[in-house]
């Protein structure tokens, strides 16, 4: 890439990355997100949150899933997470439900990819069980729709202490 002195600059992750694949791009700032899927899965990240608090309220009922299960083809889901655990649809719910009632959560964007029908979010997440300390860890998930625009596939990887 040429600068306007003439000189070759170095592109930026980027314009590299568009350069190669018109379909792929990325994002730091998630009001700035603009593929399909990106914010599809931002939208994802969201109505987690607020299953979560929703948890908490005994009134709230199956309405507060309907947000979620709106983004999923529920029948064709696959989640694969910690240590590869494969589950589908229901006992991922299940296992939100769980863990939903009895903790405080939010994250912070780090990076969100889109290419083709994937989408690479990168978040570091922060996890506070009742009466218990702060976990803090980095994930990357990786989100799979398929052509209807449905999340079909979610796999997550970790860092953390």
């Amino acid at each position: 890439m040429r600068g306007s002195s003439g000189r070759t600059t170095r592109a930026t992750t980027r314009e590299r990355t568009t350069a190669t694949n018109p379909l792929a791009a990325t994002w730091t700032d998630r009001a700035s997100a603009a593929g399909v899927h990106a914010r599809k899965a931002l939208a994802y990240v969201d109505a987690i949150k607020r299953v979560v608090n929703a948890a908490k309220d005994p009134a709230s009922g199956e309405s507060a899933w309907d947000e979620l299960t709106a983004l999923i083809d529920t029948a064709a889901f696959v989640r694969v997470g910690n240590d590869k655990a494969v589950m589908g649809w229901d006992v991922y719910r299940n296992l939100i439900t769980q863990w939903a009632g009895s903790t405080d959560y939010w994250d912070e964007l780090r990076h969100v990819s889109e290419a083709g029908n994937r989408v690479f979010l990168e978040l570091t997440e922060h996890n506070t069980p009742q009466g218990g300390a702060e976990s803090v860890v980095n994930s990357c998930s990786v989100y799979w729709f398929d052509d209807g625009g449905k999340l079909i596939h979610l796999g997550i990887y970790l860092q953390h202490d």
